[in-house]
C-alpha cells in the first residue's frame, strides 16, 4: 500500500486529486463544476457559456417533447410510451438545476476532502483512506459508464431506425425519436439527423448530471467512511496509550478526535443538503423508469421485437442499480455512524481520567442522533427504502394492467 501511496501521488501530482479527479470530468463539461476552482476568468467564461448551451440543448428536447404528451391526440398506450423517456429528460434536468444551485455545497465537500488528504500525514492513516478512495472511484466510474452507455444504446436504438407503421392499408416505414416531438418534421433524412443529434447531446447532458450527482455521492461517501475508519483507530490508540505517554504527545489528541468527528457529520450534512432533492426525483424517476419498461414489455411480448425488448431490459437494470446505489449508500452511512459510538463504549474507556471519559461520552451522544441520506426530507434513503420502491413499482404495474386489461 505504501507503493500504491506513491504511485499515485507521483501520477496525479496530489493524493486528493485522485479522489476528485473523476467528479470534476464529469461536472466540467456541463458547467456544474464550482466556479472557486477556476484559476482563470476565461474558464469561467466558458463554464458559463456550457451552461447556456446545455440548458438550450435540454430545452429543445424537453418542451416539444411536453407539447406532443399534452396536445397530441393518441392513444392511452402511446401516451404511456412517451411517459418514460420525457421523465427522463424532465428528471435530468431538475437534477441539473440543483448542481448548479448547490455548486457552494459541491464546493465545501471537495475543499474539505483535499484538507483531509492534506491533513491526515500518517502514512497508515493515508492508506486507509487510499483504499477507500479507490471503492469510490470504482463506484463512480462504474456508475458513470453503465448510465451513459445505457442512456446512449437506448437512444439510438429508439431513434437511429425506422418504425412501420400502416396508413390506409398501407405499410409506411417512418423515422422515430427517443423523445416524440410535437409539430416537428422528421420525415427526411436531414431534419432527422438533426433533431436526433440535438437530443442525443440532451441526453448526454441530462444523463451528466444524473451521474455527476451519483459519483459526487458516492466520492463523498467513501471519503466519510475513510475518516469515521480512521477515528476508529484513533480511538483505539488513545485508549490503549501506555500510560507514561499520558502527559505527552496524547494530551490533546482526544480533543483532535471530537473536533474531526463533529467535521465529519458536517460534510455528510453537506452532501445530504446536495442530493436530498436529487434523490426524491431519482426515486420517482425509478418507479416510472422500471414499472413502464416492464408494461412495455408485456404489451409488445407477442411481437417479439427484440430490439425493443432489449431496450426496456436495459433501462430496468440501469434504473434499478441507479436507485439501489443511492438506498445502500444511505444505509452505509447511517450504520456506520452509529457504530463509532458502539466502539467508544467497547474500549477501555473506565480506565481514562473523568475529564477524558466526558469528552468521549460527547462522541456516544452525538453518535446516537441519526445521520440518514433522505430524498426531499419525506424518507430516508435505505435498504428497507428500496423494497418499498420495488414494492411500490409492481403495485402500480397491477394498477396499469387493470387499466387497460392485459
Amino acid at each position: 500500500m505504501a507503493d500504491d501511496l506513491a504511485k499515485i501521488e507521483k501520477k496525479f501530482g496530489d493524493l486528493s486529486e485522485y479522489s476528485i479527479q473523476f467528479n470534476r470530468w464529469i461536472l466540467k463539461p456541463i458547467g456544474a463544476w464550482p466556479a472557486s476552482f477556476y484559476k482563470s476568468r476565461i474558464e469561467k467564461i466558458v463554464s458559463k457559456i456550457l451552461i447556456v448551451i446545455c440548458w438550450i440543448s435540454s430545452l429543445f428536447t424537453l418542451i416539444p417533447g411536453v407539447l406532443h404528451f399534452f396536445l397530441e391526440k393518441e392513444d392511452i398506450y402511446v401516451k404511456l410510451k412517451i411517459l418514460g423517456p420525457l421523465t427522463h429528460w424532465l428528471v435530468g434536468g431538475f437534477n441539473y438545476a440543483v448542481l448548479l444551485l448547490r455548486k457552494d455545497d459541491i464546493y465545501y465537500c471537495i475543499k474539505q476532502i483535499c484538507a483531509d488528504w492534506n491533513i491526515i500525514t500518517k502514512k497508515q492513516d493515508q492508506q486507509v483512506m487510499l483504499k477507500n478512495a479507490k471503492i469510490g472511484r470504482y463506484v463512480a466510474v462504474f456508475c458513470t459508464v453503465f448510465l451513459q452507455g445505457g442512456v446512449f444504446c437506448t437512444c439510438l436504438a429508439l431513434g437511429a431506425f425506422k418504425k412501420t407503421i400502416k396508413v390506409d392499408n398501407e405499410t409506411v416505414n417512418i423515422y422515430n425519436l427517443p423523445c416524440p416531438a410535437y409539430n416537428m418534421p422528421v420525415d427526411t433524412n436531414p431534419t432527422h439527423d438533426i433533431i436526433l443529434g440535438t437530443q442525443l447531446l440532451s441526453a448526454f447532458i441530462c444523463s451528466s448530471s444524473t451521474a455527476g450527482a451519483f459519483s459526487f455521492v458516492a466520492i463523498c461517501a467513501s471519503h466519510a467512511l475513510g475518516q469515521l475508519n480512521l477515528m476508529v483507530i484513533w480511538i483505539n490508540e488513545y485508549v490503549n496509550r501506555p500510560k507514561k505517554l499520558n502527559n505527552n504527545a496524547y494530551i490533546n489528541k482526544i480533543g483532535i478526535i471530537v473536533e474531526h468527528h463533529l467535521r465529519i457529520l458536517s460534510f455528510i450534512a453537506r452532501v445530504e443538503h446536495v442530493m436530498s432533492p436529487i434523490c426524491f426525483m431519482e426515486m420517482i424517476k425509478c418507479m416510472v423508469g422500471i414499472c413502464m419498461p416492464i408494461y412495455y414489455i408485456l404489451m409488445e411480448w407477442s411481437e417479439h421485437n427484440i430490439q425493443n425488448l432489449t431496450v426496456y431490459v436495459m433501462i430496468i437494470i440501469s434504473m434499478t442499480y441507479n436507485i439501489f446505489l443511492v438506498c445502500y449508500i444511505g444505509e452505509i452511512i447511517t450504520e456506520e455512524c452509529k457504530k463509532i459510538g458502539d466502539i467508544v463504549y467497547m474500549t477501555n474507556w473506565y480506565e481514562l481520567s473523568d475529564k477524558n471519559i466526558l469528552n468521549l461520552m460527547m462522541i456516544i451522544t452525538r453518535s446516537s442522533m441519526n445521520i440518514n441520506m433522505t430524498a426531499g426530507k419525506m424518507t430516508n434513503m435505505s435498504v428497507l427504502t428500496f423494497g418499498k420502491i420495488v414494492k411500490s413499482i409492481f403495485a402500480y404495474l397491477n394498477v396499469l394492467r387493470q387499466i387497460t386489461m392485459i
